[in-house]
C-alpha cells in the first residue's frame, strides 16, 4: 500500500530549524548569563579582598607612622639630654679655670712685669698692665704662645711710655701694655708644641714712646 503525505513538509521543517534557532540562542543567552555572573562573583570576591587588605594595610602603616612619630620623640628628647648633661659637664669643668688662669699667668709671667687688670670674657682674656721694658712684654707673648697649657694665640693690643713716667724723665721708663689671649677649655688642651721664639709677632701694636 503506497502512503502519499500531502501535507507541507517544507514549512514544517522550517519552523523546526526555527525553534532549535531560537532553543540554541535561549541556551548561548543562559549561558553567558551565567558566565557574566559567575565571572562579577568572582571579580567582586577578589576586590573585596582587595579592599580588606588594602584596609589592613593603612591600619599597619598608621602605627607605623605613630611609631615614627615616637621615635623621634624620643631621639629630640635624648638630643636634649645630651645637651644638658654637656652644659653640665662644661660648668663643672670651667668651674676651676679661673684658679689654673691665675697659676698660668704667675708661672708665665717674667719679672718686671706687673698686672693691674686680668679680665676673662668668655674664651677671650684682656691683661692690663706695667712693663719695665719692651723686651719683658714680648717674652711674656713667647712664653704664652709657646709653654703654656691655658693659654694661647697671644696678641699686642697696645704699648706705650706709662703717663707718670712721660712727665717725669728723671726716672726710668716704664710701659703699660694691653694684651688679649684665648683661653683653651680644658677638653681643648694639648701638651704644648715648641716653636721658634722668631713665628711669635705681636699683632696690632701701637707704640707710643
Amino acid at each position: 500500500m503506497i502512503l502519499i503525505n500531502l501535507l507541507p513538509h517544507r514549512e514544517e521543517k522550517r519552523r523546526r530549524k526555527k525553534i532549535a534557532f531560537i532553543a540554541g540562542i535561549g541556551v548561548s543567552a543562559v549561558v553567558g548569563a551565567l558566565t557574566v555572573g559567575v565571572w562579577f562573583g568572582v571579580v567582586g570576591q577578589l576586590t573585596s579582598s582587595q579592599r580588606e587588605r588594602n584596609a589592613y594595610l593603612s591600619s599597619e602603616i598608621k602605627k607605623l607612622e605613630e611609631q615614627i612619630k615616637d621615635v623621634a620623640t624620643l631621639k629630640s628628647e635624648i638630643e636634649s639630654l645630651k645637651a644638658r648633661q654637656k652644659a653640665v659637664e662644661d660648668l663643672q669643668t670651667d668651674r676651676n679655670v679661673p684658679v689654673h688662669l691665675l697659676n698660668e699667668l704667675v708661672k708665665q709671667t717674667p719679672e718686671g712685669i706687673y698686672f693691674s687688670s686680668v679680665k676673662q670674657t668668655g674664651q677671650s682674656l684682656s691683661v692690663l698692665g706695667v712693663a719695665q721694658t719692651n723686651e719683658r712684654v714680648s717674652e711674656f707673648l713667647r712664653n704664652t704662645a709657646n709653654n703654656s697649657e691655658w693659654l694661647e694665640k697671644p696678641q699686642l693690643v697696645e704699648i706705650k711710655v706709662s703717663g707718670a713716667q712721660a712727665a717725669d724723665r728723671s726716672q726710668k721708663r716704664l710701659f703699660d701694655f694691653s694684651i688679649r689671649l684665648t683661653v683653651k677649655r680644658p677638653q681643648e688642651k694639648q701638651p704644648p708644641v715648641a716653636t721658634p721664639a722668631s713665628a711669635v709677632a705681636p699683632s696690632a701694636a701701637a707704640v707710643k714712646g
